[in-house]
């Protein structure tokens, strides 16, 4: 596997790796995190455009995307019901997404961005169970909750070399 990122050629496969992402989702008792088509294609266009979506190819196949970018998330600077690693500068991982579950493709996009910056911050949905699962197995810590700019609650994780 291999990882750069994503074109605007490849808008297409990436939409449908959310879409399959969403009905995985659903599927397995989380309906509602990324509910009405969440990420919209203009979300998608943005992030592939400002250079902070990435692709992990398998071969010729796209077999996850993620975004990724060292930047302040406003929704993180509170969090409720415990505390923050560390309040050094970080990088996020948002949106990742698999084509198909159990092939270790989340671990790889995990370690190609802890590689790149070894201070991680990421949040999941409550019901995101798989997500859950697989951030621990992956080395991130639980450290509490944020909530989105919508007033959504999400359970947060970071992963640090400090």
């Amino acid at each position: 596997m291999n990882i750069r990122k994503a074109d605007i050629k490849e808008f297409s496969e990436i939409r449908d790796i959310y879409a399959s992402a969403r009905k995985f989702m659903s599927e397995n008792g989380n309906e509602t995190q990324w509910k009405g088509g969440y990420p919209s294609d203009s979300l998608i266009k943005s992030d592939i455009e400002r250079g902070y979506l990435y692709v992990c190819v398998d071969g010729e196949e796209i077999a996850g995307v993620f975004y990724f970018a060292k930047e302040n998330d406003p929704t993180y600077e509170k969090i409720y019901d415990g505390a923050w690693l560390n309040r050094n500068e970080y990088a996020v991982i948002h949106r990742i997404a698999v084509a198909k579950q159990g092939r270790g493709v989340s671990a790889f996009c995990f370690d190609y961005c802890y590689n790149a910056f070894p201070n991680l911050k990421i949040d999941t949905h409550k019901n995101n169970i798989p997500m859950q699962k697989a951030l621990a197995k992956n080395g991130f810590s639980l450290c509490g909750k944020i909530y989105l700019d919508n007033g959504e609650e999400r359970i947060a994780y970071q992963k640090s070399k400090d």
